[in-house]
């Protein structure tokens, strides 16, 4: 999962940015139009769609590119696909007018606010089979590479992994990948704990008064069957929060990775190795700020197909997706990551929600996306 070269038009030689379109005018969307912005020989903003004309003036100054007021305009631009990056409760809207006016879609996670609401979404668009969500972690250097070690079989087969990084639908699409359970059902149990808890930076910024206080912890089991398991474990605000790390475990049948250490058994004992990164920009190197790639026991893992960009490793698989998304769209490549596994993973998301608020377990079955 190294991400993918420039897209090729078929029968040109020049290679042709992915053109898409943005609905919404907030951070998200911004995100995606910086992407542009910073390879624009790759990744091309035709056109935002606002939804007031305070939001239409303010995205036209910042970012230099046409703002429209309806879905039809920014798709006379020609767009390769339309990103839905507007609130929970206007995704479903978005995405199914979308799909009516025959878009390929890239939603937002997650694509409906509540389990009926993704029931529905899908009885209104599932078989269009032109939605795909933007869950771009497994596009991240760290866990590319995790998943390659993982499904190389250095470990054995993979039985459990926990997650103690990001929230919900995110955690839970890091273990499906890494487990391959696909729409597998699920038993989940959850608790919270709360505590003191220092929180210097936010997603607004520093606080000027960053006293410990009262921080909800949530830990929850998700059974997969068969002796496969996920552990959730994450804390208030543990994207920013500088002071608490983010760990990941995948364990298999022959040993684990655990971050970037891997435990293994061979047949000449137990090896111990790391997953070794090659970052320019460190000391008297010149090359510019960028991770370049990944490797593990002599043999490269994962390298970044976004070299020269000085993209953070958000950046890179943000970029990534995008350009997958593209390929996509232009029926070059495979399903990124599309509606039925978004809905999957916010529909067990919400069982952690559900199973921590009641303190039963919550049974995820087979649903119509499966």
């Amino acid at each position: 999962m190294s991400g993918t070269p420039a897209i090729e038009m078929k029968g040109d030689n020049v290679s042709v940015p992915v053109r898409f379109a943005v609905v919404g005018t907030g951070w998200r969307s911004d995100f995606h139009i910086r992407m542009a912005r910073a390879a624009p020989d790759r990744l091309e903003a035709v056109a935002v769609v606002a939804n007031s004309d305070a939001a239409a003036e303010r995205t036209a100054a910042k970012w230099g590119i046409p703002v429209v007021r309806t879905l039809e305009d920014a798709l006379a631009f020609a767009p390769d696909f339309v990103i839905a990056a507007v609130s929970w409760p206007s995704m479903p809207s978005v995405v199914t007018e979308l799909v009516a006016l025959g878009a390929h879609v890239l939603a937002e996670t997650p694509p409906a606010p509540t389990a009926d609401g993704l029931r529905e979404l899908w009885s209104a668009v599932g078989g269009s089979s032109l939605v795909q969500v933007a869950e771009q972690y497994m596009l991240m250097p760290g866990h590319a590479s995790r998943l390659a070690i993982a499904r190389s079989g250095v470990i054995g087969v993979p039985t459990a992994v926990q997650v103690a990084s990001t929230h919900l639908y995110h955690a839970t699409a890091i273990m499906r990948s890494l487990l391959d359970v696909g729409m597998d059902e699920a038993v989940v149990n959850a608790r919270t704990f709360s505590a003191p808890q220092a929180d210097p930076l936010t997603f607004d910024g520093w606080v000027e008064d960053p006293s410990p206080s009262p921080k909800t912890t949530t830990i929850a089991t998700l059974d997969f069957g068969d002796g496969r398991m996920g552990l959730y474990d994450f804390v208030d605000n543990q994207w920013w929060n500088p002071l608490l790390a983010r760990r990941i475990v995948v364990r298999g049948s022959l040993g684990e990775i655990v971050d970037d250490t891997v435990t293994h058994l061979t047949g000449e004992g137990v090896i111990i190795s790391p997953i070794s990164y090659r970052r320019t920009g460190v000391d008297m190197n010149l090359e510019g700020n960028e991770v370049v790639s990944a490797s593990f026991e002599g043999h490269l893992v994962y390298e970044n197909p976004w070299r020269g960009c000085r993209f953070s490793e958000d950046d890179i698989a943000v970029a990534s997706f995008l350009e997958q998304t593209g390929r996509w769209a232009r029926g070059d490549g495979p399903e990124p990551y599309p509606l039925a596994d978004a809905c999957q993973d916010h529909l067990l998301g919400l069982a952690i929600e559900e199973s921590a608020r009641t303190g039963a377990d919550v049974r995820v079955t087979k649903e119509v996306w499966a």
